[in-house]
């Protein structure tokens, strides 16, 4: 057999044990230079104001995980994460130009996620890992392009609903007209933001909790519910103030928006770190 005649010779052995046992900075230095075209696109679309920088954050959490685990990583990688990243790797390369690179890059930082978790202890669980990559995406400008308005009919709906117990009010598309008074849900009161907050905030606290991965991914529904109030929320008491005549300056507007947001990020975080339930084990 030509497996029994490979594992006979010496320097094959030798390079095979040379390459499990490569240091985890050798394997993410190739890796992330075979993804330098992704880290290109994603530093212009940061930079040239397209996007905005968030995904930066998740991109910091993610080192600072990795620095966190420094003492802990595995001497040897789990392989069939380090196949999928360096399939991911490859993937992300032959799909320059062919595809939008909002996807490429998508592959890439996926295929980054998969090296981490090649490495990461079995302690630290990889859905999150992932999601944080996914997160490290600049794609809030695409998300607004795409799901904004959808997002801003059922939040103007669901408001309309709230505001009826007080107010004489009608919806049409993503707008309000209440006692009288037109008001617009606009792209900021869609929830995009609060959206990815919302989704990094559990990806971080899961992480920070040592939640596995069934229970991070069980409680994923209830973040998305919560992120939905409170953009609800947010956008009823702002609607409300408006037509009640009670104009707010912009750093009112503002602090409203950061005080829902503020919750909301609270009540994800106390669902992440909850008690420990059988679909955690």
């Amino acid at each position: 057999m030509a497996h029994s005649s490979l594992l006979s010779v010496p320097a094959f052995v030798r390079l095979g044990i040379r390459l499990d046992t490569a240091p985890c900075g050798i394997w993410l230095a190739l890796l992330a230079a075979a993804l330098w075209p992704t880290a290109w696109w994603m530093g212009q679309r940061m930079l040239d104001g397209s996007d905005e920088p968030l995904g930066a954050l998740a991109l910091a959490a993610l080192a600072l995980l990795l620095w966190v685990c420094r003492r802990r990583l595995r001497a040897a990688p789990r392989l069939g994460w380090l196949a999928l990243a360096l399939v991911g790797a490859v993937a992300s390369t032959a799909a320059l130009g062919q595809v939008p690179p909002l996807v490429s890059s998508l592959l890439g930082l996926l295929a980054l996620g998969a090296g981490l978790a090649a490495f990461l202890p079995s302690t630290v669980a990889t859905a999150p890992v992932l999601g944080l990559s996914m997160l490290s995406l600049p794609l809030l400008a695409s998300l607004q392009f795409y799901a904004g308005y959808p997002l801003r009919v059922i939040t103007a709906e669901a408001s309309r609903w709230l505001l009826a117990a007080g107010f004489e009010v009608e919806r049409s598309g993503a707008s309000l007209l209440v006692d009288g008074r037109l008001v617009i849900v606009d792209a900021p009161c869609s929830g995009v933001q609060m959206l990815w907050l919302g989704y990094f905030t559990a990806c971080v606290v899961a992480l920070h909790a040592g939640r596995r991965n069934a229970g991070f991914l069980a409680r994923l529904p209830a973040v998305s519910a919560l992120v939905l109030a409170g953009n609800v929320l947010r956008n009823a008491v702002l609607v409300a103030l408006e037509a009640s005549g009670r104009h707010l300056a912009g750093w009112a507007h503002d602090a409203v928006g950061l005080f829902v947001l503020a919750i909301v990020c609270a009540v994800i975080a106390r669902v992440m770190h909850g008690p420990l339930g059988e679909r955690d084990v």
